[in-house]
Parts: C-alpha cells; sequence; structure tokens
C-alpha cells in the first residue's frame, strides 16, 4: 500500500484526542497518539555530530536509515493516510522532514488560548495536592507539553511555512466539527469522508488505546485523553485567578 504521511501539532488540551477520534472514524486515514517518531528521527540524526561518524562521514548509509524511519515505523499500519502527533515545530524537525519525507510535508496545528488550557489541565488534575500556583509552575516547565506546544507553534506560524501548515482553534472545533474536518480534508488533498459528531468512539489508533497512567508530582493517575462520546460541546472551565492571568499574559508575550 501506498502510504502518505502528515503530522497534528500545536498544544496539548486543544482538541487532540477529539480530533483524531473523529478523524479515525476514517477507514483510510489514522491519527496516531503522541508519537515517538520525531524523536527518533532525530536520534538517528544526531550520529552526524558523533566522532565516530565524523572519523567516516557515510552520509548516504545513514540518511538512508533516516529515509525509513517512518515508514518502518508506520511499516504494519494498514492505512493511506498516517497523520503522526508530533511537534514538528521544533528544532530543525522541518529540515529534517523535507529532506527525508516521500511525500509533501503537510501539518495540522491545533491551538487553544493559554488560559483556557491551564484551566483545562488543572479541572482534569483536580486531586493534583499543590497550590494553584505549584501547579500552574509546574505546567509551565521547560520543555513541558505547553512549552512545546507554544514553542512549535510560534515556529510553525513564520510565513515560509503558510503552504505546509493549516491552523485549527479549539472554538471552532467544537463549535463547527464538520465544517473543520472537512477544512483538513481539502487542505490534505485527500478524498473526503461522511463522518458523524455524535456517539463518537473512545481514541484508538491501530487497535491500541492509551495506557492511562500519568504521573505527577503529587502521584495522581488522571486520564487526560477521555472525550464525551455522546456529543461535541465547548468546555468551560472557571476562571483563573488574577495573578495567573497575568503571568499567562507575559509567557505568551514572550512567544
Amino acid at each position: 500500500m501506498n502510504k502518505h504521511y502528515f503530522f497534528l501539532d500545536g498544544m496539548p488540551r486543544a482538541g487532540n484526542t477529539l480530533l483524531a477520534s473523529i478523524l479515525n472514524q476514517n477507514p483510510d486515514v489514522q491519527t496516531s497518539a503522541n508519537s515517538l517518531v520525531i524523536g527518533l528521527l532525530h536520534k538517528i540524526h544526531s550520529s552526524k555530530s558523533t566522532d565516530l561518524f565524523s572519523n567516516f562521514p557515510d552520509h548516504s548509509s545513514l540518511d538512508n536509515v533516516i529515509e525509513n524511519i517512518i515508514p518502518n515505523y508506520y511499516k504494519d499500519w494498514n492505512y493511506k493516510y498516517i497523520i503522526d502527533r508530533s511537534n514538528v515545530g521544533l528544532g530543525d524537525t522541518l529540515m529534517l522532514l523535507e529532506k527525508h519525507l516521500k511525500n509533501y510535508v503537510k501539518i495540522i496545528v491545533l491551538d487553544r488560548n493559554l488560559e483556557d488550557v491551564i484551566s483545562s489541565f488543572i479541572k482534569v488534575h483536580k486531586n493534583w495536592n499543590l497550590p494553584i500556583e505549584g501547579q500552574v509552575q509546574h505546567l509551565l516547565r521547560p520543555n513541558g507539553l505547553i512549552h512545546n506546544g507554544m514553542s512549535s507553534i510560534k515556529n510553525l506560524k513564520d510565513p515560509k511555512y503558510k503552504d505546509v501548515t493549516h491552523f485549527i482553534m479549539y472554538e471552532d472545533l467544537v463549535k463547527s466539527p464538520e465544517q473543520v474536518i472537512n477544512g483538513i480534508y481539502k487542505f490534505l488533498e485527500i478524498p473526503t469522508y461522511n463522518h458523524h459528531f455524535t456517539n463518537l468512539d473512545k481514541f484508538s489508533s491501530n487497535g491500541l488505546t492509551y495506557n492511562e497512567e500519568w504521573y505527577l508530582p503529587s502521584k495522581v493517575t488522571v486520564n487526560l485523553h477521555d472525550i464525551k462520546t455522546d456529543n461535541i460541546n465547548l468546555t468551560r472551565h472557571e476562571k483563573l485567578p488574577e495573578k495567573i492571568v497575568k503571568l499567562c499574559s507575559k509567557i505568551k508575550e514572550s512567544f
């Protein structure tokens, strides 16, 4: 089967699991969970900076390995279109993909207001035994999920990537899911499918589901990938304390 590989990037708690659950209704499409693929790509490519490689710089042979990381990882996924969920806007990822991906690069980018992202995390971690300031400090840590999502989005908003990115706001996804899905098909340039937007299935990908054990400083296990299956509604969260809102504003300004 001739496969095409696309990417899903953006903020956490921005509807990634919901979007993937809808797209995966299509028997030709499969959207991954949080993926290891880009990390593997970087690890192999980083071999070029080792003394061993410098001593015998066989670029062609190592490039053969790099070019086959994605196809080999998804070798047993019997779908025409695979959407890999990764922060592809970080570092030199796009350069590597443009060089080694065997089809054109296309990236779906999900975004959501930072305050709402933080509120959503706090809600799902309702038994988290930390004061709210400690929770927010942990959530906004360098190289954490939120930080990486914001950094990746910032890079992908560069005008030079306008032809390979398709931005979606969380609010648009939940208010107009059919319109958003149709926009994705148009962007990816693949055949459409008649999706349903009620009585959704729980997220699964290639027959697997998340192992929902997520350990935080409080050792609390939470379910970050649960979705409402009966219908799609806009989730509202309690307002954050003013000092947290101000902190979020400062962070957004730094990006």
